[in-house]
């Protein structure tokens, strides 16, 4: 996918039947899926991973989801996965009666259902596809950018202070201070890309509000 790619980009490619894309797809949105119904379901005895499984199907067949994802409808892509997810929701939920055919083209999303289950779960997986993109940079730019996202993931992964991983690498602590806040910008420069992607066409100054945003959902 090229550098100039969007979420569009990735729809309109696995609307398409593109593996790759589709696999990008599932990868970076199944959880978001299944985080919601799992939080709707919480006491229902309904199976999410099935329902999600669903949900993956509606987008993927020929003339699913994917094929009706309109760029300039409100609240983008997102918006769209969650009606989708929540359309899902209510066929599962009235089995008893179901309906046939396929899910209405209009997804708008009518009921409250468990949306900060959702947000958080949105959150995660751009952070997740952050660490990933910073991890790729790192790879090509070599051993010393490697040590910076491994300073990362053990500062925030296994909440280790800085002087104790100063301590474990026989570092001076003060530079790897240093290294900390470089590899935190990185990451930033990372996130900033998956939320542009996923927000073609933002300003900047949105783009950075979006970030911290994602950020303070997860506290």
């Amino acid at each position: 996918m090229s550098p100039d790619a969007t979420c569009w980009t990735l729809i309109r490619e696995a609307a398409g039947g593109d593996p790759a894309a589709r696999e990008r797809f599932a990868r970076v949105y199944q959880p978001v899926v299944r985080a919601y119904l799992a939080a709707r379901w919480r006491t229902g005895g309904r199976d999410a991973d099935d329902a999600a499984q669903d949900v993956f199907v509606e987008c993927f067949r020929a003339g699913g989801l994917l094929e009706k994802a309109d760029p300039e409808r409100d609240g983008g892509f997102r918006a769209f996965l969650l009606g989708a997810a929540r359309n899902v929701a209510r066929r599962h939920e009235a089995r008893k009666h179901p309906v046939a055919g396929p899910l209405p083209p209009d997804l708008l999303a009518d009921d409250t259902g468990p949306a900060e289950a959702f947000d958080r779960a949105w959150a995660k997986s751009l952070l997740r596809e952050a660490a990933r993109v910073q991890g790729e940079a790192a790879q090509r730019a070599g051993p010393a950018a490697l040590r910076r996202v491994q300073l990362l993931r053990l500062r925030f992964g296994d909440g280790l202070p800085i002087r104790e991983i100063a301590a474990r690498w026989g570092e001076d602590a003060a530079k790897l201070h240093h290294e900390y806040a470089t590899a935190r910008e990185e990451f930033r420069a990372a996130l900033r890309g998956v939320v542009a992607f996923h927000q073609p066409n933002a300003p900047p100054g949105e783009i950075d509000r979006a970030c911290a945003e994602l950020l303070a959902l997860l506290g």
